[in-house]
């Protein structure tokens, strides 16, 4: 059976657009109507841009009739976490004291994709300010599982996992500051990429003090993709890397070809794989899953593997000590403290000591270096996603879900080490739960080895290929 526009791959629809087989306006209108469909379901936007996509692919259209091509990604949708900024598109990262923001520049990746030629089509959701995991705020609904909308969807990339996963669009741009591409990557059963810190440049985000709330998080942010495929996030960073005068972080990428990242092969790498780091609760389902796809993903690189416990300790006090001297305590305060959800309360609300905050700085130095002798050993250190597979929405913990008790972070134990150190990890589909859950397994490498990163994905993605299936089939 022949896909529909709206099935295929961002890499499909732009050759497709190149060869001028396709339209950008049939692109767009496959994506919106897709969005009719399945939103009041999932309620993964939070601002449809119907009119102002409908109008840029029609002026690309002039631009491809006169032989002038609009870019790589001509025609292709594209949605944008609402932690992003998108000039004269409402951006309030689901907090109510910014409802009705309008930027007045886009954020620098958001300028590299309409560049390239993507087309925005709308903002996706998440939860107040990405202060969770989770896909709720206070401001617009929350978001839902598309393979199961009573399931959380994860977050606080929320809509833009859910969209991908629901084919409302072929990529999306999320960001993660403890896991927040890669965890809504895994419940939903996409692929989630964050690349190597200052690989893509964060700015008006994390970086304008005038913005308190989407000032947070600066030290520890990565902007990646959420895609159905490693080809289509890889496409997607090839845009939108690079560096930028704006963030003082960001570092050349002249190393990675993106582009033929996923061909990357390595000789015999040396697999790390830790179920639990030693001190992790996992589902009993998911540590099975992960670790059967671990040994795939072995076998697909002829690897060297061992189940091992990497021996620090949880670094979760120096990460949140991070978090809250990253965040602007003045600025949220001097918000309407009325109109702010609890999340952000528990970050405002609480009395930090010097001694605290300083022991954060020196928690994660320390934890960086014994990250950095451990990977001298290993080229890649694989462990499950997520400690759970999806769970109902109202869960907010602390609480027991498939018998693991959990609390607000305790489920992305695997995601935020690697935000501390700023390695390159991906989150890809590992398989479902006897229920039909998805669980994702996560590849983490060695600093600045992104291009290895994303060929060990494809090598498993080719291995043990999860795309084909669609939730929401009747919608």
């Amino acid at each position: 059976m022949t896909a529909e526009l709206w099935q295929l791959s961002a890499v499909e629809q732009a050759r497709l657009v190149a060869r001028q087989d396709v339209s950008p306006t049939e692109l767009v209108t496959a994506a919106l109507h897709r969005i009719e469909a399945v939103d009041p379901v999932i309620h993964a936007f939070t601002e449809v841009d119907a009119d102002a996509a409908l109008a840029e692919a029609r002026r690309q259209e002039g631009l491809l009739a006169a032989g002038t091509g609009p870019g790589p990604m001509a025609g292709v949708p594209i949605a944008v976490k609402d932690l992003l900024f998108t000039r004269g598109l409402r951006t309030t990262g689901g907090s109510k004291p910014y409802r009705d923001f309008l930027p007045g520049e886009d954020d620098v990746v958001v300028e590299r994709v309409r560049a390239a030629g993507a087309i925005v089509v709308g903002k996706t959701n998440v939860s107040e300010f990405g202060f969770t995991a989770l896909s709720d705020n206070p401001l617009h609904p929350t978001t839902r599982n598309p393979w199961n909308p009573d399931l959380t969807p994860g977050g606080s990339s929320a809509g833009s996992a859910a969209a991908v996963a629901a084919g409302a669009s072929p990529f999306a741009l999320g960001s993660d500051g403890g896991g927040s591409v890669r965890a809504p990557a895994a419940h939903c059963g996409i692929v989630g990429f964050k690349p190597s810190m200052g690989r893509v440049p964060l700015y008006p985000g994390c970086r304008d003090e005038r913005y308190p709330g989407f000032s947070g998080w600066e030290s520890i942010e990565h902007i990646g993709p959420l895609a159905r495929s490693v080809e289509d996030a890889a496409f997607l960073m090839s845009v939108i890397a690079g560096p930028d005068p704006r963030d003082r972080h960001s570092i050349p990428c002249d190393d990675v070809r993106w582009t033929s990242a996923p061909e990357y092969r390595t000789t015999g790498p040396r697999i790390a794989y830790c179920p639990d780091f030693g001190y992790v609760a996992v589902d009993p389902e998911v540590r099975a899953i992960a670790g059967k796809a671990a040994r795939t993903l072995a076998d697909a690189l002829g690897a060297t593997f061992e189940e091992t416990s990497p021996g620090w300790a949880d670094p979760f006090e120096a990460f949140w000590g991070t978090v809250a001297l990253d965040t602007d305590l003045t600025g949220l305060r001097g918000l309407d403290a009325s109109a702010l959800g609890p999340d952000v309360h528990d970050v405002i609300g609480r009395s930090w000591t010097a001694e605290q905050l300083t022991d954060a700085i020196v928690g994660r130095k320390a934890f960086a270096n014994a990250m950095a002798r451990f990977m001298r050993d290993w080229e890649f250190l694989v462990t499950p996603t997520l400690t759970v597979p999806p769970f109902p929405l109202d869960v907010r913990g602390p609480e027991v879900v498939d018998g693991v008790a959990v609390s607000q972070f305790a489920w992305t134990s695997f995601t935020l080490p690697f935000n501390l150190t700023g390695q390159p990890a991906i989150s890809v589909p590992a398989g479902r739960t006897s229920d039909g859950r998805p669980v994702g397994l996560q590849i983490a490498g060695r600093h600045l080895a992104d291009a290895s990163v994303l060929g060990a994905a494809a090598a498993f993605q080719d291995a043990a290929d999860w795309r084909g299936s669609w939730p929401l089939t009747g919608h």
